[in-house]
């Protein structure tokens, strides 16, 4: 059964740093992609980042250039560094993965994860 837990949430200023973490119950290199999503109170859940099995990454527009995704096989986890945070990165951040890759545009897609985490809390003051 998978499991996927986050961590690494917290409050920081405005230009301030994090780094998420999701730790899997099973071997990360057995899913097709992994990605991360957030949620800001009232608002549709988006997505951040995706990485799949080809190594290539993808961003949605208000990560490009701030956040890096990365996956470590060998510790199960999937990473979120997020550097140069702004009010508008607030939101619970969740991790997700996805059974098989089914090309390019599946990494950003909520549609192709399978299994999620319960999430992060993300707050950034300003």
């Amino acid at each position: 059964q998978v499991h996927l837990v986050e961590s690494g949430g917290g409050s920081v200023q405005a230009g301030g740093s994090l780094r998420l973490s999701c730790a899997s119950s099973v071997t990360t290199s057995s899913f097709g992609c992994m990605g991360w999503f957030r949620q800001h109170l009232g608002k549709q859940r988006e997505a951040v980042a995706g990485i799949c099995t080809d190594d290539e990454s993808n961003y949605a527009e208000p990560a490009k250039g701030r956040f890096t995704i990365s996956r470590d096989n060998a510790k199960n986890t999937l990473y979120l560094e997020m550097d140069n945070l702004e009010p508008e990165d607030i939101g619970m951040y969740y991790c997700a993965a996805a059974t098989y890759f089914r090309g390019p545009n599946g990494r950003l897609d909520p549609s192709n994860y399978n299994y999620w985490g319960q999430g992060t809390q993300v707050t950034v003051s300003s």
